[in-house]
């Protein structure tokens, strides 16, 4: 069935991804279905399908949607050329895209085993070449002497897991600020990657 076009469509569609966003991190892919993402947006549920295909398709536009814009955020940014600077900025720029958006990170992890295998390996690709950015940064720092880390491939899935998790406990109206968040994150970056912290 061919989609809508229009205002309409360009405010529906949005809407349905939304609304399965919210549903999928509540109760989880499995439980939810698309006539509840129909009611949740007030739509038929027939006529979700005139805005996309199943359910499966709007998990992966959602996992893609979420791994494309943080590869074009991170292509944007000015990373300084200093190995520590530069982990200094990533520690920044990563906590602030991710503590943005927390149900699209929880469902990023947590339903990546309910993606087709041809979806599953779209997303793995993202995630393989945003890792590769953390590992050549952390290489090129243990190259100039400025990291000491016994495996810059380990250490660059050790510095992203830490990272991402912060999004499972911080709240904008908790204890710490953002800024003292990345504050304190810069600190545990530089310890974790052998980097002398000043006192």
């Amino acid at each position: 069935m061919a989609r809508k076009t229009g205002s309409h469509s360009e405010i529906t569609g949005p809407k349905i991804k939304q609304a399965a966003l919210e549903l999928f991190a509540r109760h989880g892919f499995a439980a939810v279905t698309m006539r509840q993402i129909a009611a949740r947006v007030g739509v038929q549920a027939g006529a979700i399908y005139n805005y996309t295909p199943d359910k499966q398709a709007l998990l992966f536009d959602l996992l893609h949607g979420h791994m494309a814009d943080l590869l074009a955020r991170w292509a944007e940014e000015h990373v300084p050329h200093d190995p520590v600077a530069a982990l200094d900025h990533f520690v920044a720029f990563h906590l602030d895209f991710h503590i943005q958006r927390p149900e699209l990170v929880f469902i990023s992890y947590m339903e990546l085993r309910n993606l087709t295998e041809e979806n599953f390996k779209a997303i793995e690709e993202k995630r393989s070449r945003y890792e590769k950015i953390v590992y050549d940064m952390i290489l090129k720092g243990v190259r100039s002497g400025d990291f000491q880390v016994p495996d810059a491939k380990i250490t660059s899935f050790a510095l992203i897991a830490m990272l991402t998790g912060v999004v499972d406990w911080f709240r904008e109206d908790g204890r710490l600020s953002s800024d003292e968040l990345t504050r304190q994150y810069c600190a545990l970056a530089r310890q974790t990657l052998g980097v002398n912290v000043p006192a």
